[in-house]
């Protein structure tokens, strides 16, 4: 399968559908607490990881995350791990504007951004942990670009595919994204056939039960 196609199919999937999968298969099944800084959102794509540090002493090395921005595509989601910190931004408003002329489908950041209205204009999706005016200058440098990061817990290696909207963020590792993707995909079947039989106006107690929504069979009786 074609990483587009790949993407394709996480993309009519939502955050649950995957943490399911992800569930069965015996894998971290998703956090909540980074959301959209901006209307409801969703974002799908390969992960470019960038991990961050307080400031130390001495020259001034490239600003955070121009690197991973640079190393996007019309594939990618910036992943950008600040360690959960909400006192000084990871991200904004040219940052936003480097990654949306790549084409980048959106950032991923374990911290707080500023510029939201900048990155609502460019209609460019940032999920954080909320936002805050602080700049990053003088605070904060990049540790690094394209090695495994942690997100809230999760670790996000460079490729991994990332998913997340207003419910949360899931990690699929690059190696089982095809695996994940079928068992998710059939999670939402029968998720839709157990909603259009409530519809119907069948008992919520028969439709919807834990060995179907397994996907295990019913027993005969």
């Amino acid at each position: 399968m074609s990483n587009s196609s790949l993407l394709d199919r996480f993309a009519a999937l939502d955050s649950a559908a995957v943490s399911d999968a992800l569930d069965q298969l015996g894998l971290p099944s998703g956090v909540g607490g980074i959301r959209p800084v901006w209307g409801p959102a969703a974002v799908v794509g390969f992960a470019v990881t960038v991990g961050l540090e307080p400031r130390t002493e001495g020259p001034a090395g490239t600003h955070i995350a121009t690197t991973a921005v640079e190393n996007a595509d019309d594939r990618s989601v910036i992943v950008v791990d600040n360690q959960g910190r909400t006192d000084v931004s990871c991200w904004g408003g040219i940052l936003s504007l480097g990654a949306s002329l790549r084409g980048a489908r959106g950032v991923v950041a374990d911290g707080v951004c500023r510029d939201v209205a900048e990155a609502r204009e460019l209609d460019f999706p940032v999920f954080s942990r909320g936002s805050i005016p602080a700049t990053a200058r003088g605070r904060l440098q990049q540790r690094s670009t394209g090695e495994p990061v942690a997100v809230a817990g999760l670790t996000v290696a460079q490729g991994d595919v990332v998913l997340a909207d207003e419910t949360g963020l899931v990690v699929v590792p690059q190696d089982r994204a095809e695996e994940v993707a079928e068992i998710a995909t059939g999670i939402v079947a029968r998720e839709r056939a157990i909603a259009d039989e409530v519809r119907a106006g069948a008992p919520l107690s028969r439709a919807m039960h834990d060995a179907r929504l397994a996907g295990e069979k019913e027993s005969v009786r």
